[in-house]
């Protein structure tokens, strides 16, 4: 970790500045970004994701007595980005830190993508003095006013003493029924300010938490066990809530124990690995057509679910879901249940023990294999995409080539329109918390924050980021960060020189002479990009010599700990099927 205060070192002189402060903490005195640090370790937080101002530098100092690590990036959307990265990684809450104005402005996209993706962040920002509220001081902006509509709780701490508690007030409203980001604004007097710290308010770990591993009703419980029961063609669709609240371990035992085909989405990608009898992935629209009962877990009726049209209406559905606000949102269910999915999918199955009838259980292994045989059809008829040999690039081949390379331990993560829209096609990950995306918001530039977050919650694992070259181009200098902490990872670009999913619909629109505005990019050999920052770069024109660069590029992070970037001249006449139906806009 890179300190960015300069800590005294045993055996060295000290300022007298450092004497001075130590005395105080002696004391039983602290400052209030002492106190902010004090809380954060409360609430488990052991590392700040930021870019450093002069509204938040004590806060730096008090992470640095409470061993927190400080991540300092180039720019603050990827340190929010970075902190929801971690959160999901985690399960703990993510901490992003920002100065006034554009600090905050700068991360407020990295905010939003972690609203609407449901991940438990806190976001800390610097303000004016209070002394000089209304008078125009640096950087002054209505941070939570802007904050609040991207938020579950936004605010400001009005005195020092008020801090700690503040922060534990936050922590509570992140992780209140469905996750999401907080926001809290400290201004700068009093944030410097000290004071006694018996008269500040630190609440302690595990002293005033209620369980958030809700059962909901009992009654609920036992009506999906006579449903599942009674269905000869269920299925069920898991996403992002059941890796958030860490139930894929009871998500995976239902799907297993009642013989269910289980669909994918979100974080809940890898919750099975590829070719488990369970794992479905290419008969969605079938198996929402014509199971009898299909069972949402943890993913709204939004655009991605076609807003619950793309759903039979003649079957009995089911919805659980974290945030009751989202149960029978878009689309009228049979049955709701609000509360922790992983806990009422163990109930569920307990209280389906045995209960289930030879000829339901025949009939679900007959709906098993009818299915299966479907998946195995529609990857036949995408294996001559997967192993095109055609030059520019076929996106296809890259997804296929990209699956292929992954190991039991890679973190994959996507960022991008197209390209990345296609890999979903073909890449697989081998196990739960190994699937990274944006989420509903679609935000473009969160693999580098990602790749940072994965890298430093996860040493162990391999990070692969793949990205469309106008992704690439938003965040990209932030890998120099990830290779200053030690967290080098590949980096691989499905570069087409445009931003393609958006190219589709204007030249559908407007034709070739107007369809062309606004979404052509310039060649960039992004390669030498990595060679610049000391790592492997290299450009790819020929689809067989995408494995071999990979390898390379894997050797390459492993021998110089440094990022490694593999540019993949892809075809840019080729488009994601969704792209083409424009399903995003209906």
């Amino acid at each position: 970790m890179a300190s960015v205060n300069p800590v005294p070192v045993q055996g060295k002189s000290t300022t007298a500045e450092d004497t001075l402060q130590k005395k105080s903490r002696d004391a039983g005195v602290a400052s209030g970004g002492h106190l902010v640090a004090k809380a954060l370790k409360s609430e488990g937080v052991d590392t700040i994701f930021t870019l450093c101002g002069g509204h938040i530098i004590d806060i730096y100092d008090g992470c640095v007595d409470e061993g927190i690590r400080i991540i300092d990036v180039r720019h603050e959307q990827v340190a929010a980005h970075a902190a929801d990265g971690y959160a999901r990684q985690t399960g703990k809450l993510g901490c992003v830190v920002t100065t006034a104005g554009p600090g905050c402005t700068n991360a407020m996209t990295g905010v939003a993508t972690a609203f609407r993706s449901e991940s438990p962040i806190l976001h800390i920002g610097g303000q004016g003095a209070l002394t000089q509220h209304k008078m125009g001081s640096l950087q002054d902006l209505p941070h939570v006013e802007m904050m609040s509509p991207i938020t579950k709780f936004a605010a400001t701490v009005p005195s020092t003493e008020r801090i700690a508690d503040m922060i534990a007030m936050a922590a509570r409203a992140a992780f209140s029924g469905a996750p999401g980001p907080a926001y809290l604004e400290i201004p700068r007097d009093v944030l410097d300010r000290e004071v006694e710290i018996t008269k500040a308010v630190i609440p302690q770990p595990g002293k005033y938490r209620a369980s958030t591993r809700s059962l909901g009703d009992p009654r609920d419980i036992e009506k999906l066990a006579d449903i599942l029961v009674a269905a000869e063609r269920p299925a069920i669709l898991y996403g992002q809530q059941v890796w958030t609240a860490r139930g894929h371990e009871q998500a995976i035992a239902l799907l297993r124990g009642l013989d269910i085909p289980g669909y994918f989405n979100g974080a809940s990608r890898g919750l099975l690995p590829p070719g488990d009898p369970h794992h479905f992935d290419r008969t969605r629209t079938q198996a929402f057509a014509n199971a009898d009962v299909l069972v949402i877990v943890g993913t709204p009726f939004d655009f991605r679910m076609g807003y619950g049209k793309r759903i039979g209406k003649d079957l009995t559905l089911v919805q659980i879901d974290m945030d009751y606000q989202t149960v029978g949102k878009n689309r009228d269910i049979s049955l709701g249940l609000v509360g922790d999915p992983g806990v009422i999918l163990g109930a569920v199955l307990q209280a389906t023990s045995g209960r289930i009838k030879p000829d339901k259980r025949q009939a679900r292994q007959q709906w098993l294999k009818q299915l299966s045989d479907a998946e195995k059809a529609a990857t036949e008829k995408l294996m001559p995409l997967f192993k095109s040999n055609s030059t520019p690039i076929h996106p296809y081949r890259v997804a296929w080539e990209l699956n292929e390379f992954l190991n039991d331990d890679t973190i994959y993560i996507g960022d991008g329109g197209d390209v990345v829209t296609i890999s979903a096609q073909a890449v697989r990950p081998r196990r739960p918390g190994q699937w990274m995306d944006p989420g509903a918001l679609g935000s473009l530039g969160v693999g580098t924050g990602f790749a940072i977050a994965a890298g430093l919650a996860q040493p162990s694992k391999e990070v692969l980021c793949y990205y469309g070259d106008g992704s690439f181009g938003m965040t990209a200098f932030d890998m120099e960060t990830a290779n200053r902490f030690g967290v080098p990872y590949i980096a691989v670009i499905g570069n087409n020189s445009a931003m393609n999913q958006i190219r589709y619909g204007q030249l559908a629109k407007y034709g070739e002479q107007r369809g062309s505005v606004g979404n052509l990019l310039g060649d960039v050999p992004f390669g030498k990009f990595a060679e610049m920052l000391g790592g492997y770069g290299e450009e790819v024109r020929d689809p067989a010599q995408i494995a071999p660069a990979l390898k390379r590029a894997r050797e390459s992070v492993r021998r110089l700990r440094r990022s490694a970037v593999i540019n993949i001249w892809v075809d840019p006449r080729e488009y994601a099927p969704g792209t083409k139906n424009q399903t995003m806009y209906k």
